[in-house]
């Protein structure tokens, strides 16, 4: 058994593009996550908390995920939000071979 079979399969690795977003809808709920420069994935929320932009169209630096609409950026470690306009919930998410997992949500 691996740590990979109480995680959710959501992807191919080559589905994404370093340093950009994709969508994807997990039990319900839109995810977006990022191909880090690293070879690292992260996952948040895809829908920012201020006026519903998409956050997997927004720019990443490997540490932040910046809205394309207003601009605001969220921490891709837990996040947060330097400005008031609410956080985001952070997804554990991990690479396996070329496949892409989320923790059980």
């Amino acid at each position: 058994m691996t740590a990979t079979q109480a995680w959710t399969e959501i992807g191919h690795l080559a589905d994404l593009t370093p340093g950009e977003g994709r969508t994807y809808v997990v039990n319900g709920r839109q995810i977006a996550v990022f191909l880090l420069g690293d070879g690292t994935v992260r996952a948040v929320d895809a829908v920012c908390p201020h006026k519903g932009s998409p956050l997997a169209d927004g720019q990443t630096d490997g540490t932040v995920v910046v809205c394309p609409l207003h601009l605001y950026a969220f921490a891709l470690a837990d996040g947060s939000c330097a400005d008031d306009v609410g956080a985001v919930r952070v997804y554990p998410a991990m690479v396996n071979g070329e496949r892409i997992f989320l923790e059980p949500i």
